[in-house]
């Protein structure tokens, strides 16, 4: 492995303690091994913010860490306190950009360099393991003895492998929407995901009957013409589906129908909606969500483009939406991920992928772990979470059809507050 890989981006100087409306935020940078094996090999940087009530700034408050969804999501930027209104009364907050992401040494389509197998090489190190890594360094830096962890979706995920290789780091978990399968792979997960999507898009056309014909008439359009982004991407009938993703949020059917109901002006897709489509397909800040998104299943052999292998052929129709699934052709149709393309293709061949979750240590695990598991999710499969909540040790599992997957951004007077009292309880 060269150093070509990816371009180091200098971190910047870490500014004090500053306020913003509800909050005082100081940043950190952290220099952290790329390889955790190799701790004299080549660094990264990892940048976390703390945010807390500014009334309570000079208390020595427990910490919490974020740890946010993806992968390749960077931490939220919050212009005040949001949801992290109730935790705020108790604790100081950290918002970790996972490697990769936001101010950390970023991985994009402007960093990517080297040969594919040069920066597949690379991108191995990104993945759940790595970050939890990560994590212990930034509070072994920070001289925290324990702290808490709140991980949101694939966060969740990065909780487990955290419980499995570091516990004893660990006071309390919780988990928004973010239990995983521990043994289960790509092609399982996204079986079960292609039925959900199935289930939202009938659910959404019969909340919106008339949306029907309207997405048959955008499909048919885009098959039979050359439609151009305005970044010059072809937008084809695939891209198009793909806005499906939308169907797991809270207001999803609503932002997807409005977006459908408005697409048209005199007899051509209009530029807001090309914008729209462009800007929430693009892939620009996140690329790794696409190319590691079936590696965080991976533990052992390929995953060789799993959503693609699995996809049912009712996924054609020309009223069809697809959701969280990544394929092959997004490396070629997308500006932002064709950079990657190689790498992606040798990620998704390989075949020694080391293992995230270690079931016996889970088994025993004594941190009280509080998770939340939304009935209807679109993205994370209620099933394996039921049964890893009951191969894991102090897991109190709430599940809820009141939610979408981004309930604790809906609710957050009541999904946070209920898991920090469920940790609290008595098993």
């Amino acid at each position: 492995m060269t150093d070509t890989a990816i371009t180091q981006v200098p971190a910047e100087a870490a500014p004090q303690a500053v306020t913003m409306p509800g909050l005082t935020v100081v940043d950190h940078a952290f220099e952290v091994p790329l390889d955790h094996a190799d701790p004299a090999g080549r660094a990264i940087t990892v940048f976390a913010r703390e945010i807390r009530d500014p009334a309570r700034k000079a208390e020595d408050l427990p910490w919490m860490l974020f740890l946010q969804g993806g992968p390749g999501g960077k931490s939220p930027r919050l212009t005040g306190p949001a949801h992290w209104a109730h935790v705020l009364k108790t604790h100081r907050v950290l918002l970790l950009d996972q490697r990769g992401t936001g101010r950390s040494t970023p991985v994009t389509a402007q960093t990517a360099e080297g040969s594919d197998a040069e920066l597949a090489a690379y991108l191995r190190h990104f993945r759940a393991d790595s970050i939890v890594r990560d994590c212990e360094v930034v509070r072994r830096s920070l001289g925290v003895g324990q702290w808490e962890t709140w991980g949101q979706s694939f966060g969740g995920f990065v909780t487990y492998t955290y419980l499995s290789l570091a516990p004893e780091a660990l006071r309390a978990c919780y988990v928004t929407g973010g239990t995983p399968g521990l043994e289960a792979t790509a092609d399982e997960v996204y079986r079960r995901t292609y039925e959900r999507v199935a289930a939202k898009v009938a659910r959404y056309y019969r909340r919106y009957p008339a949306d029907r014909d309207k997405v048959r008439r955008i499909q048919e359009h885009l098959a039979g013409h050359e439609v151009t982004l305005p970044d010059g991407d072809r937008l084809t009938v695939e891209r198009f589906k793909s806005l499906g993703l939308r169907l797991g949020r809270g207001d999803g059917m609503e932002s997807l129908h409005w977006l459908v109901e408005e697409a048209w002006a005199g007899g051509r897709l209009t530029d807001e909606f090309l914008y729209t489509v462009m800007a929430e397909t693009g892939f620009v800040g996140s690329p790794l969500y696409a190319v590691l998104h079936e590696a965080i299943y991976a533990q052992g052999g390929p995953t060789a483009w799993a959503a693609q292998r699995t996809r049912p052929a009712a996924f054609d129709a020309p009223d069809m939406f697809t959701g969280e699934m990544i394929y092959p052709w997004m490396f070629d149709d997308i500006r932002a991920l064709r950079p990657f393309k190689g790498a992606a293709e040798l990620l998704a061949a390989a075949d020694d992928w080391p293992p995230l979750y270690d079931a016996g240590r889970l088994a025993a695990n004594r941190v009280p772990v509080a998770a939340v598991a939304y009935h209807d999710d679109m993205y994370v499969d209620l099933g394996l979470s039921l049964e890893t909540a009951e191969r894991v040790g102090g897991v109190r599992m709430w599940v809820t059809n009141e939610f979408e997957h981004d309930g604790y951004r809906v609710a957050p007077d009541r999904v946070i507050p209920r898991l920090m009292r469920l940790a609290s309880e008595p098993l």
